[in-house]
């Protein structure tokens, strides 16, 4: 018999994409989320149980967690609904997972790692395209230069667009600062503060700026490199509307323009379209580098990030539910090897130096 575990969060667009797969692999999840309404049709349609609570008490999320092995929770911004969901899991010893790419959070999983490993769960952020495909990326190239003191991560997306739950995640982080680490400790620097130009693919080159990606705070557990940066593709013109934002900053950072922002964000479509999805991909860049300035350089494409986060999060949860999960706080390659994400159907990886 299967052993229950849940997905928190289910019917929002990743959640269901992750739900929905869970299915097709033969598995049967619970379904939960806040709103009734949303969550039955889908937990019907599915054949699966659900459950309806809010995020407000740990106590309470404890309570609801009873009889679950583990809990995927997929309904952010997880900033606010990460740490809550945490504490449950420590008192209902649930193994954590989460599809999170906000440093805080990762940061908050470490700080209870002690704490998660007296219970004896496993407590893993990021189990979607943030971070798996760059953590494994690190720990790929730190096995190849062991004495590494540098990495740079870089990741692209082709022919897809964000979900609504990552704008309003996005719109929660408006105007603020970005972060690197550097001698192991996390440093807040302007967003954008440094560029280059990478060559994802053989066809596919695009300019790159520094932003607080989630493999700031994970990279370093997993590989132990004291200094990263992690980068996104961006247009030029984007690029130097960013660099402007220390003028107005404070602006963006307004309650009022933060409430704008996420009205927007909640008209658009909820994510990207099915077609899309299925045309679209991936592309992560790493370099490392040590003191004497030896480099090893590698990039990987794989299949579109939604569809990727689905992919991974339930070949994790097929992990744990088999008994491989490691107590305490854990990152993905850490956990399953720089291999991992070569399991994933259509994804490759490249050694370019």
């Amino acid at each position: 018999m299967q052993q229950q575990w849940m997905i928190y969060g289910a019917n929002g667009y990743t959640g269901e994409l992750i739900a929905r797969h869970a299915k097709d692999c033969g598995l049967t999840p619970i379904l939960a989320g806040r709103t009734e309404s949303k969550v039955q049709p889908l937990a019907e349609e599915l054949g699966l149980e659900y459950r309806i609570f809010s995020l407000d008490d740990a106590e309470n999320i404890a309570k609801q967690l009873e009889g679950c092995g583990l809990v995927l929770h997929a309904a952010g911004p997880f900033i606010h609904t990460a740490r809550p969901m945490m504490e449950a899991c420590l008192r209902s010893r649930t193994h954590y997972l989460d599809i999170t790419g906000e440093i805080p959070v990762f940061e908050t999983g470490a700080a209870l790692g002690e704490k998660a490993s007296r219970a004896e769960i496993m407590m893993m952020p990021g189990t979607g395209f943030d971070v798996v495909p760059t953590d494994c990326m690190a720990v790929f190239l730190k096995e190849l230069l062991p004495d590494a003191t540098h990495l740079q991560l870089a990741f692209a997306s082709q022919g897809t667009r964000f979900s609504r739950g990552t704008a309003l995640t996005m719109a929660e982080n408006l105007g603020q600062s970005s972060a690197v680490r550097q001698n192991g400790k996390i440093t807040k620097v302007p967003l954008g503060h440094k560029a280059m130009t990478v060559e994802f693919a053989d066809d596919f080159k695009r300019f790159v700026m520094t932003i607080p990606w989630g493999d700031v705070s994970t990279a370093y557990y997993s590989s132990g490199i004291p200094n990263i940066e992690t980068y996104t593709a961006v247009h030029p013109k984007t690029y130097r509307y960013v660099k402007l934002q220390k003028y107005f900053g404070w602006f963006l950072r307004l309650p009022f323009v933060k409430a704008r922002a996420r009205k927007r964000v909640l008209s658009s479509p909820a994510g990207p379209s099915a077609e899309q999805r299925k045309n679209g991909r991936s592309l992560v860049w790493g370099r490392v580098t040590n003191a004497k300035g030896e480099t090893r350089t590698a990039r990987s494409v794989m299949p579109e990030g939604y569809t990727l986060t689905a992919l991974t999060s339930v070949m994790i949860v097929e992990r744990i539910l088999k008994g491989q999960a490691k107590p305490g706080f854990q990152t993905p390659a850490k956990a399953y090897g720089a291999d991992l994400l070569l399991e994933v159907e259509g994804a490759v990886r490249e050694l370019i130096s």
